[in-house]
């Protein structure tokens, strides 16, 4: 659907009215301003719903629920807090979607084609393009937080002369060495991490890496059985993974309120100052994102001729909802089901996203090197390029398969920080602002999986040959 003078009218008339509101918000003239600035800020929210009136899909409307939410939050921060349960029930009916999504499609992609070897080949390209990605973004996060130095001069009273926390038994509580459960993972497990022992509790707990692994040899068994014993199973998962994507399209129209709400509650809890308190780390942290887009994903589109613009209107809803939610299992159906629009197939669309959950993590790697000098900086230590090296290495082995706990790149960030000897007291510092990088680190981490999708299907040179189903396009459509 093409934009009209009047929707673009709708939109800039919007757009401005909100610039103009939030001017007025910052003119710093107490109630002379106030109550008309909120006004003409919700004015301009009023001209961008029209705007998403005249619009056939949910894209629109998410970001219009944005704003709103923000604005909610700023204005009257007791009842935003309390709209939390909404984003809350979104995000337990997408994760009703999920496992099951995430079984159907990869037993169907694998024993449904029955070609093995295609299963092989995806898997060694896609943990090579996890690796290459992974390790470009984790340097691209210690180059920046070095160019900008947001940690030095950061003032830590609790810190000695060394810049080492006392050993008081307080602070270091918290650290990841104290509580064996929050150390990173040695190598043996994580590699015993990633096969499940029970599929219910992998489903329970979340553990997208170990529904996939099952899933995988579920599928490798049912390809290897007679077709006549293979065929009922296999139109039952069919079955069942068309019905969750129509289950996703349905929920997906709950989105927008939840989108508001969740950030109606984040900007409500915190104030609106949670964009000002250590925004210099903040800023370093979008810049380094913008990098990686850049440098990074823009080129591999490029090189894997991969529609650029294509591409970005195709992530754009399951990114907004990411942003929001600060959820990737939120945008994770979406995502599957934009890929498959995008013209990535079915099979591949369900091997890759859903192992880059725990492989390709591009957001968090950035995040991970750019707090951990972060740590250090404001402690005041200097680490040799031997020992950012070796930080790097570490991060690299840490961040995976963490997928399923909340918070899990804070949980590696300690757990690094206790490797290294570095102080735990800038680590809460970051906390303050944890949750608004944690919006760009999960929508970084989720356009990354939606891309590795797209440069697998390429490589296998399958991207655009297999048709959509119907209840994909029909989805992506509305």
């Amino acid at each position: 659907m093409t934009l009209t003078k009047r929707d673009y009218g709708f939109l800039l008339a919007g757009v401005l009215l909100l610039a103009v509101g939030i001017v007025l918000g910052l003119a710093g003239l107490g109630a002379v301003v106030h109550v008309p600035g909120v006004l003409v800020r919700w004015a301009g929210v009023a001209l961008l719903a029209g705007y998403a009136l005249r619009r056939r899909t949910l894209t629109p409307w998410i970001f219009v629920a944005m704003v709103a939410g923000a604005e909610l939050g700023i204005d009257t921060p007791h009842f935003a807090v309390g709209l939390r349960v909404f984003s809350d029930i979104f995000l337990r009916l997408i994760k009703t979607i999920v496992a099951p999504l995430i079984l159907a499609t990869l037993i169907t992609g694998i024993a449904g084609h029955g070609d093995l070897k295609s299963v092989g080949r995806m898997a060694w390209k896609s943990l090579v393009y996890f690796e290459v990605i992974t390790t470009l973004a984790l340097v691209i996060g210690l180059v920046a937080i070095h160019v900008t130095k947001a940690g030095v001069g950061l003032a830590m009273p609790t810190m000695s002369a060394a810049g080492v926390v006392p050993d008081n038994g307080a602070a270091m509580s918290m650290a990841p060495g104290a509580h064996g459960k929050d150390a990173a993972p040695s190598w043996q497990e994580f590699m015993l991490h990633v096969f499940p022992e029970n599929l219910v509790k992998s489903i329970a707990e979340g553990q997208i890496l170990q529904v996939s692994v099952f899933g995988v040899f579920f599928g490798i068994a049912l390809a290897a059985l007679p077709e006549g014993k293979r065929a009922p199973v296999l139109l039952l998962t069919e079955s069942i993974s068309e019905v969750m994507f129509q289950f996703t399209n349905i929920v997906m129209y709950f989105a927008p309120v939840a989108v508001g709400a969740a950030l109606a509650y984040t900007v409500g809890q915190m104030g609106a100052g949670v964009l000002v308190n250590l925004g210099k780390l903040v800023l370093t942290y979008y810049g380094a994102l913008v990098a990686l887009a850049g440098l990074v994903l823009v080129p591999v589109m490029l090189l894997f001729r991969i529609p650029v613009l294509g591409f970005a209107r195709a992530v754009a809803e399951p990114a907004s909802i990411a942003f929001a939610t600060s959820a990737s299992e939120a945008a994770l159906p979406r995502a599957m089901e934009a890929m498959e629009a995008f013209g990535v197939p079915r099979k591949i669309v369900a091997f890759v996203i859903p192992a880059g959950y725990s492989f390709n993590m591009d957001g968090a790697a950035v995040y991970l090197t750019l707090a951990s000098m972060f740590v250090a900086q404001a402690a005041g230590l200097h680490l040799s390029l031997g020992e950012q090296i070796g930080m790097v290495l570490l991060l690299m082995l840490a961040s995976k398969g963490v997928s399923g706990v909340p918070r899990a790149t804070l949980m590696v960030l300690m757990a690094t920080a206790a490797s290294l000897r570095l102080p735990a007291e800038p680590i809460f510092v970051i906390l303050g602002v944890d949750a608004v990088m944690d919006m760009g680190r999960t929508t970084a981490n989720v356009v990354g999986n939606c891309l590795a999708s797209a440069v697998v299907a390429q490589w296998e040179g399958e991207f655009r040959r297999e048709a959509a189903s119907t209840v994909v396009l029909e989805g992506m459509a509305e």
